[in-house]
């Protein structure tokens, strides 16, 4: 599931299915599964405040045959230079 988020808004995309190797998000078409049943669950796994300031976004993975669960969250940030000098 995908979640991408900034200035104290943010939002989670359906939970998807793919059949593949690795996961890139929107690299792929998902398979024709129902996984609506499982959305609250993923979204559980979000990482609090991905929406807070500048934001972020990430992936919450769900690997079947690895039966393991991986968050993928990167921030987005400000960056600010300053200089003073005298005239």
């Amino acid at each position: 599931m995908h979640f991408d988020g900034s200035g104290d808004d943010g939002a989670t995309a359906d939970v998807r299915c793919y059949n593949s190797e690795q996961f890139a998000h929107e690299e792929r078409e998902p398979v024709a599964y129902d996984a609506s049943h499982l959305q609250a669950h993923f979204e559980a796994l979000v990482p609090y405040g991905y929406e807070d300031n500048c934001g972020g976004f990430g992936n919450v993975i769900l690997d079947v045959a690895a039966r393991a669960i991986t968050v993928e969250r990167n921030d987005r940030f400000e960056d600010c230079t300053s200089e003073s000098y005298e005239v």
